[in-house]
C-alpha cells in the first residue's frame, strides 16, 4: 500500500489524532504543515479543515474517518474493537468529546493562543467565561476515568487517541492545570498514556510557531 500523508498543522489537537493513530498502528506516515484552507486542503476537505490524508490516490479527511481507514487498512492493535458493545462506548466517548469537550476547551484555548485583542495577550474575559464549562468537562472526565485505565473500558482506543492531545494543552494552561491537578484519577490517566510511544512522538511544536506563521 502507498505511504500515507497526513497534511495539517502538527499544533492541532486533531492532527496529532491522526498520527498517533498511525504510530499505534505501527504505520509509516509523512506530515506535511498545512494551515486551514490552505490550497492542499481545501483540494480534499469541503470546509478546509484539517487534517486531511493521502493514500496514493485515496484521499481523505476528517480524524476519525481517517483513523479509522488506518485501523482497517494496516495490521496491529484495534483502535476501534469490533465487540460490539466495547465499539459502541468508543463511539460514545469519541461523540462526547467532539460535541461537548471540544466546543468548550476550544474556546478556552483559542482565548490563550488565538486572542482578539491587539495586544495579543490572552483575553481574560473570554477565559473568564468558559472556564465554567471546562470545569464541568473536566469533573465529567476525571469521574468516566475513574477505576479504568482507559476512557472506554480498559483497552487503548480512539477514544483515549482523540482526548489525550486536549489534555495536554489543559494541562499547559494556569487556570485547567489547576483544576486538573486535583483531578487524581484523570491525572493519573494523563500521566500513564503521555509515556506511550505513539504520544511521545507526535509531540507538537509550540503553539507561537503556528501564530507567527499566520502573521
Amino acid at each position: 500500500m502507498a505511504k500515507i500523508e497526513i497534511i495539517g498543522a502538527p499544533q492541532s489537537t486533531v492532527v496529532r489524532a491522526a498520527r498517533i493513530a498511525c504510530e499505534e498502528k505501527g504505520v509509516t506516515y509523512r506530515l506535511t504543515p498545512a494551515r486551514p484552507h490552505s490550497p492542499e486542503v481545501d483540494r480534499i476537505h469541503p470546509f478546509g479543515k484539517i487534517p486531511v490524508m493521502r493514500c496514493g490516490d485515496f484521499e481523505l479527511c476528517e480524524s476519525k474517518a481517517i483513523a479509522a481507514f488506518v485501523d482497517r487498512a494496516f495490521p496491529g492493535p484495534k483502535l476501534f474493537p469490533d465487540d460490539a458493545k466495547r465499539g459502541a462506548k468508543v463511539e460514545q466517548w469519541v461523540s462526547i468529546i467532539n460535541t461537548s469537550i471540544v466546543p468548550a476547551v476550544m474556546a478556552y484555548f483559542g482565548a490563550y493562543f488565538f486572542p482578539k485583542a491587539a495586544n495579543g495577550q490572552p483575553d481574560r474575559a473570554a477565559i473568564e467565561h468558559v472556564l465554567p464549562d471546562v470545569r464541568a468537562c473536566i469533573d465529567v472526565l476525571d469521574k468516566a476515568v475513574a477505576g479504568s485505565r482507559d476512557l472506554a473500558g480498559n483497552e487503548f482506543t480512539y477514544a483515549d487517541i482523540a482526548l489525550l492531545p486536549l489534555l495536554a494543552y489543559l494541562r499547559d494552561l494556569p487556570e485547567s492545570r489547576a483544576v486538573l491537578a486535583e483531578k487524581k484519577e484523570l491525572t493519573r490517566y494523563f500521566d500513564q498514556h503521555s509515556r506511550r510511544e505513539s504520544f511521545q512522538a507526535t509531540v507538537p511544536p509550540p503553539m507561537s510557531e503556528l501564530r507567527s506563521s499566520a502573521s
